[in-house]
């Protein structure tokens, strides 16, 4: 079968995708892997936005697309598009947002919206489509019909991650280049490890995996390593080291195997604190930037996240980070409550920490998040665009101007564009930070 699969366009208010980092689509090209045996493409919207030269040259028999929650709009617009093309395409959409909340794509122009892990289930699916019978046995699957959906079984999550296809990278050879993370180009993705153990209220992804954590196996992750052919890797898990046996292991593997690269990973501070030699281990084998979930630089915010950490446990593995030459990608939540002296006091306490990588979100009641249940009532829109982390869609303390005046400040301060008392440096910005500001001053104010 002619099986299209699209990455939809970019949401226009999103700041940092596209001007900090662009991302391969990773999910998509797992699913194109499900289904070597059929003629698949890809499409990434977010750089080719010819979707009807596409239509016209490959003319699909199938066509999925995904969508995080900022980009459900996106999504809607390319199906729909593809439905008015020609309605005998099945319609497919699957996803964080289409797992969360499957009825925001009830629409006439989606067949079927697949809930949970999509490597079976888009596998069967295409079976299904290719025998010509319904998919109703199909488990994970909500089924478009005369306006309502019609559920499946729900579908298991997959505990043996050897199982899933490695992702059929040679689809977006065309767009490889343009892959990248600040001046790391291009770059890879890869996805180790599924899940994580904790329950922190703004984030969903525990309660999708049900607070599972799922590894592959260091001989898999050293396999793939090998046919990637970027320098520059993409550990896209949530918590990589979680495992450290599994860690030492695929540093093991990696070493002897002789393979060159530079990586980015993720990892809890206090995974580092116990641990501090596998950061050592890393290191050693071209670990150059590890992104932590700093989250606050106070405890009682902490833990009102139920982060499960502390600011001490923070500073250590800060501390190790930077014995090692490892740079700190550090994630701060700025809550909607901050005030001019909180902005101040963050800005301070990111100088004193020697932090050179801050990345600041705006606290966001993600859809199937604990917060989202709790603060629901004080939510000023539910239009998704302003989902992505950086518009406020809770009350602001601050006037919004005000808000977003300080959290700009907050960027150039801690990136060195103007000095603590706020006086402007007169080393010119580059032009990455320029167009992010003026990108930042557009959406908010």
């Amino acid at each position: 079968m002619k099986i299209l699969l699209i990455q939809p366009p970019m949401n226009k208010n999103i700041i940092g995708m596209g001007t900090a980092y662009l991302t391969e689509p990773l999910a998509l090209e797992v699913i194109a892997g499900s289904v070597p045996e059929h003629d698949a493409r890809i499409l990434d919207m977010r750089i080719d936005t010819d979707l009807d030269k596409i239509l016209n040259n490959f003319n699909p028999e199938v066509v999925g697309s995904t969508a995080y929650t900022s980009e459900v709009y996106s999504a809607w617009k390319v199906l729909q598009k593809v439905k008015e093309y020609n309605k005998e395409i099945k319609t497919i959409v699957g996803g964080h947002h289409a797992t969360i909340l499957p009825e925001d794509f009830n629409k006439s122009y989606i067949d079927i919206v697949v809930i949970g892990e999509g490597e079976i289930t888009f596998s069967e699916l295409i079976r299904a489509f290719e025998m010509g019978r319904k998919p109703d046995d199909i488990e994970g699957l909500a089924i478009q019909e005369n306006g309502k959906l019609f559920f499946t079984r729900e579908r298991e999550i997959i505990t043996d991650m050897d199982k899933i296809p490695f992702p059929a990278r040679k689809l977006t050879s065309k767009y490889r280049d343009r892959y990248f993370r600040a001046d790391w180009r291009p770059v890879a993705s890869l996805m180790t490890s599924k899940g994580c153990p904790y329950r922190c209220n703004f984030c969903s992804l525990w309660k999708i995996m049900k607070g599972r954590y799922l590894t592959r196996s260091a001989e898999s992750v050293v396999e793939e390593l090998k046919g990637i052919e970027e320098k520059y890797i993409d550990f896209a898990d949530d918590n990589t080291l979680h495992d450290i046996k599994r860690a030492e292991n695929i540093y093991e593997l990696i070493k002897k195997e002789g393979i060159n690269k530079t990586y980015k990973i993720y990892a809890r501070s206090d995974t580092i604190v116990k641990h501090p030699e596998i950061i050592e281990k890393w290191k050693e084998i071209g670990t150059e930037l590890v992104l932590v979930g700093i989250e606050s630089f106070r405890d009682d915010e902490l833990k009102k996240m139920n982060k499960h950490n502390t600011v001490r446990t923070n500073e250590e593995a800060i501390n190790i980070l930077h014995k090692n030459d490892v740079e700190v990608a550090a994630y701060f939540i700025i809550n909607p409550d901050y005030e001019i002296d909180d902005f101040n006091a963050l800005a301070e306490y990111v100088r004193k920490m020697n932090l050179k990588h801050p990345i600041f979100t705006v606290l966001t009641p993600f859809p199937g998040t604990e917060i989202f249940e709790e603060r629901k009532k004080e939510l000023l829109t539910y239009n998704y665009e302003y989902y992505d982390g950086i518009h406020s869609v809770l009350p602001t303390k601050l006037k919004k101007e005000e808000f977003f005046k300080c959290l700009i400040g907050l960027y150039k301060k801690c990136y060195g564009l103007i000095d603590m008392n706020g006086v402007k440096k007169v080393n010119m910005t580059s032009e990455l930070m320029d167009r992010f500001y003026s990108n930042l001053i557009k959406a908010n104010l």
